[in-house]
């Protein structure tokens, strides 16, 4: 999982509500009866699908292949749509191919869209549903589409080389950017000549069109979805663009969606750092392999790096990077604790293979920096100015050593972008049934006060927060879990401001 660090800063820039606190607890079981009233509305019916026009083929066993360490009976078949592509200069002059999985045999199609830097929707549907409850696949059958530009569906691939090593391996320290804004811009130019028509077209509202697109192609009348991180900024779109359209959705860590895109990148950069302080403590509870302070040891591995660079074969931005992405996902905390032991000791190889996907193909999937690149500058249409992001650099690192400074320079890769025509709006849900918020403690891809103000911009909004670590809650906690599968099974909203434990 890529940090979306430009994602998080695509959002709109007014000030919005402030974020209530969390009231009401729960030990893991449904979702508690007391606390804040949840929006008046009702979740709408599950409609069976009618003239369905998407053709289905197995794909098992490749599928399986794709998977890590699965053990799960299901069955998953594959299929495609074909999409406008709705260029700004040119609409209605092109198409887009959109690969699709369906994972169980559930009768109600359920939509899965993932982070757009993050593991491509079609697996990460499958790994999602072999982990999820029984009783939800009796209902749903999952449906993973790879966006536009991502995995299967046209991937763009368009970075050289060159750029993007000087990218991801810059030292996140450093405040002379001229070599960074000089690889930024180059990776620009390119991926405009190359590209061409398709290079504004790649984002978040076309994204959403294409939800309605499937939706039709599915044969239902409401869509159904989950979006995980970023992923759930597209279903905050498509509510506010397709609000007739809209089921019942779940929010499983959304972006910030009032902050600008410092501020944005500054939050996203404090809650990595505050994520990376939970691993260190859990880290050092369960006396892992980084020993009594597991923060001074990475930071020792960063200098090592920093002091080495010939020897080390693993630039120190590549192992910030990687340690971001480890920090992702949870299950993988004590691995994580010991790559970079084994770092110390002089083996890169586990911790550089976090950082891979980010800066080389992986199962015929591009880079996902050039999907960061591409969607996130999209998205977004400030542009700073170098000198100002030098600043925040030193600014950010002295309160998130680790991470200030990634998250600072990385908000220079857009600096050479063309402005796009379409400024994303800011959510309302003014038009949509309740909509299902789970914000996690601890995110470092989308931080919890970001995603817990999308559930109060949203007029529909409803929060569930839980106060574990990693990139999301669905799975992760049990609580959070149960209330999703209530919600999207039983039509049972929970109550807004339920806390689940960690």
């Amino acid at each position: 999982m890529l940090v979306p660090v430009l994602m998080l800063a695509a959002s709109a820039c007014a000030v919005g509500p402030s974020v209530r606190p969390v009231i009401a607890v729960n030990d893991g079981g449904p979702a508690s009866s007391t606390g804040v009233p949840t929006p008046s509305g009702q979740l709408p019916p599950l409609d069976t699908p009618q003239n369905a026009s998407i053709a289905w083929s197995d794909c098992t066993a490749g599928t399986k292949t794709r998977m890590a360490e699965t053990t799960t009976t299901l069955a998953f078949q594959c299929g495609r749509i074909t999409t406008p592509l709705d260029a700004p200069g040119q609409p209605g002059v092109g198409d887009v191919s959109i690969a699709l999985l369906k994972a169980g045999d559930g009768p109600i199609p359920l939509v899965v869209v993932n982070d757009a830097t993050g593991t491509p929707g079609t697996l990460y549907a499958a790994q999602l549903a072999s982990k999820l409850p029984a009783p939800l696949l009796k209902t749903f059958s999952l449906i993973g589409m790879d966006r536009r530009g991502t995995g299967a569906s046209d991937p763009a691939q368009c970075i050289p080389g060159s750029a993007r090593a000087a990218i991801t391996e810059y030292d996140p320290d450093s405040t002379q950017l001229d070599d960074l804004s000089a690889a930024a811009k180059r990776a620009s130019q390119e991926c405009v000549l190359e590209l061409d028509d398709r290079l504004q077209a790649l984002d978040s509202w076309r994204t959403a069109g294409d939800l309605d697109q499937l939706r039709e192609a599915l044969g239902v009348s409401r869509l159904n979805a989950i979006g995980h991180g970023e992923g759930s900024r597209v279903l905050t779109v498509f509510a506010d663009r397709f609000g007739s359209h809209t089921g019942r959705l779940v929010l499983d860590g959304s972006p910030d969606p009032i902050l600008d895109p410092p501020s944005a990148a500054q939050a996203g950069a404090m809650g990595a750092e505050a994520t990376f302080d939970a691993f260190a403590a859990l880290c050092k509870a369960r006396n892992c392999s980084l020993g009594p302070d597991p923060k001074q040891a990475t930071l020792a591995l960063l200098d090592q790096l920093r002091q080495h660079p010939m020897t080390a074969r693993l630039s120190v931005g590549e192992a910030v990077h990687a340690l971001l992405m480890g920090l992702a996902d949870r299950a993988s905390w004590p691995a994580l604790a010991d790559a970079v032991t084994a770092a110390r000791a002089g083996d890169i190889d586990a911790l550089a293979a976090y950082e891979a996907p980010l800066s080389t193909a992986v199962d015929n999937d591009p880079p996902l920096l050039d999907t960061q690149l591409i969607t996130g500058c999209n998205d977004m249409q400030m542009r700073l100015p170098p000198e100002q992001i030098s600043g925040m650099v030193s600014d950010w690192k002295a309160k998130a050593p680790l991470f200030g400074g990634l998250f600072a320079q990385q908000l220079l890769l857009c600096s050479s972008w063309p402005v796009p025509a379409q400024q994303l709006p800011t959510p309302s849900g003014h038009s949509a049934p309740p909509i299902l918020v789970l914000s996690t403690a601890d995110d470092p891809i989308t931080p919890e006060e970001g995603t817990q103000r999308t559930a109060r911009q949203l007029a529909s909004g409803v929060l569930v927060s839980w106060e574990g670590g990693g990139h999301g809650a669905l799975i992760q906690s049990p609580c959070a879990t149960a209330a999703v599968q209530h919600f999207l099974v039983d039509a049972q909203v929970p109550t807004d401001g339920t806390a689940c434990p960690p």
